[in-house]
């Protein structure tokens, strides 16, 4: 206990001081914008010291002691058999002067440094051109633009802040050896940020950040039952954090492979990012820019298991594009979803990439639950094909930027138990912390345990026959199922009495000053 206890105040001490950098050397510009050079200068140090404990490692395994790569010229790192021998392991290669430790020790002097980091970041990149490891790596420093203006309105202003940055990055305490602890610092500290940055963005970085409870629902609801769990997918990935969470939980992690695609450019960057900062090997992830409804990266793939939470209720093309009803995807149920909503867009295209024996957990705004047209008409489909296994209602205002009360849809194939839904209400379970809602540990263990259970809880939980839903109107809102606990305050009649017999007594004697007042005047 007392090392949890220990490791617990360390990881506060690092959020403390790190979030105090950030914050403190960002000046003027948005912290939302500032975040890349912040979350990529941690990324190049990672990488970085990776490589360099990896080499120095397997000098010293040679009997080679006092090795040390980060000190060796560029001339005798420069073997051939070396470099190919790390991007075949690694992914890629990076010379002693180029890593971050070397470039952040001159940055402050190097009135150059614009062009110094340009020049190592697109050398690092270079190293995996023509490489398996190529589309793991390829644009991952784009957003760190060392001649964005906001920076500063000269070349030298830019490059100081850039130097400020690095030098602060270099001094954060992650750790001495990644077979230690230094890994889990990594991915630790870059969650915290990526936290922090989505707060601080409100609406705009609810793209990007799914908080970790409700990731670690989702992980844990597709996990269930699974003996064989291969490969997780997430088609509207953001950063990563539910592809990663699952990656925390599985007892094979090393087993597993993760897929993901994902719209936006820059998030594109911060999920791969953070897939290696979790010591992922660009082997075991195929993350892919494109848009997901209309360009599927990964289609016909079947997948274990699914974890998403796709934006809400943006527009697709839908019915304006006659292509689209002939995809597979969307054809089985004979309708698309609106042109406005594409909510259900999204579940069609999981459920469809859904292994036979694999589970989906998404994350979906209330409105597909109970919404008429054509998505009731894909939730009639959906349960009378049995592929609805659960839904879950949770608590208000968990989610950066989105104050409502999201649900959860849990799919499966042949997987299911019965021929029935559990509808499960979790809107109760949170604790309050400042402004947002969070769901602890116990709250979590709650809707796990009930999922797996699926059995009949008053006010909590209740098992559904298709056919009933079905009798319903296809209404999927967990409210028409599962009775809500009327809790009545008990009332003390004789104390009631008491008080107002003395408020009585209390009005009497105001009334006899008054009086009193009145006829001295």
């Amino acid at each position: 206990m007392a090392e949890n206890t220990n490791a617990q105040t360390q990881r506060e001490e690092l959020h403390k001081t790190i979030w105090n950098i950030a914050d403190s050397l960002r000046g003027a510009i948005d912290g939302w914008e500032f975040k890349s050079y912040i979350l990529c200068s941690i990324f190049y140090r990672y990488i970085s010291e990776n490589l360099c404990n990896y080499i120095n490692k397997l000098q010293f395994d040679a009997g080679v002691e006092g090795f040390d790569f980060a000190k060796l010229s560029d001339e005798e790192a420069n073997d051939e058999g070396v470099k190919n021998q790390m991007v075949a392991e690694k992914g890629y290669y990076i010379l002693p002067s180029q890593l971050f430790v070397n470039v952040a020790r001159k940055a402050a002097e190097d009135d150059n440094l614009n062009e110094t980091l340009s020049k190592v970041f697109a050398a690092i990149e270079a190293t995996a051109q023509g490489t398996p490891s190529e589309d793991a790596f390829k644009g991952l420093f784009s957003d760190f633009a060392v001649n964005n203006s906001q920076l500063g309105n000269s070349v030298s202003k830019r490059n100081e802040l850039i130097a400020k940055v690095l030098v602060a990055i270099r001094d954060l305490d992650l750790g001495s050896t990644f077979e230690d602890h230094s890994i889990d610092a990594f991915g630790d500290a870059y969650e915290f940020l990526m936290k922090m940055y989505a707060s601080g963005a409100g609406k705009s970085g609810g793209e990007f950040f799914t908080p970790q409870e409700v990731s670690e629902i989702l992980a844990r609801i597709v996990m269930l039952g699974q003996k064989n769990l291969k490969t997780i997918y997430d088609p509207a990935c953001g950063s990563g954090s539910l592809l990663l969470k699952a990656a925390k939980l599985a007892p094979n992690k090393e087993d597993l492979h993760f897929y993901g695609q994902e719209i936006n450019p820059t998030t594109y960057n911060l999920c791969r990012i953070n897939m290696f900062l979790h010591n992922i090997n660009f082997a075991n992830f195929d993350i892919q820019l494109e848009d997901t409804l209309h360009k599927p990266q990964h289609l016909g793939m079947r997948f274990d298991g699914i974890v998403s939470n796709p934006p809400y209720s943006i527009p697709w093309d839908g019915d304006a594009n006659a292509i689209l009803i002939n995809d597979e995807r969307y054809a089985p149920a004979g309708v698309l979803a609106p042109k406005t909503k594409a909510d259900l867009a999204f579940t069609m295209h999981m459920l469809y990439h859904l292994a036979e024996t694999g589970t989906a957990a998404i994350v979906e705004f209330p409105g597909v639950l109970y919404r008429g047209g054509a998505e009731k008409q894909i939730r009639k489909y959906l349960v009378d094909n049995n592929y609805v296994d659960a839904i879950i209602q949770l608590p208000a205002n968990l989610f950066f930027g989105v104050s409502i009360a999201t649900c959860i849809i849990v799919l499966k194939k042949s997987a299911k138990k019965d021929n029935s839904i559990l509808f499960l209400d979790a809107s109760n379970l949170f604790k309050k912390e400042g402004n947002k809602n969070r769901m602890m540990p116990e709250h979590q263990d709650a809707v796990v345990n009930a999922i797996a259970d699926r059995k009949d809880e008053q006010y909590f939980t209740k098992l559904v026959p298709c056919d009933d839903v079905a009798k319903n109107d296809y209404n999927l809102s967990v409210s028409s199922y599962v009775e809500k606990e009327v809790i009545k305050e008990e009332i003390d009649i004789e104390k009631v009495n008491a008080d107002i017999n003395d408020l009585m007594a209390k009005a009497v004697k105001l009334n006899d000053e008054i009086n009193k007042i009145i006829a001295e005047l």
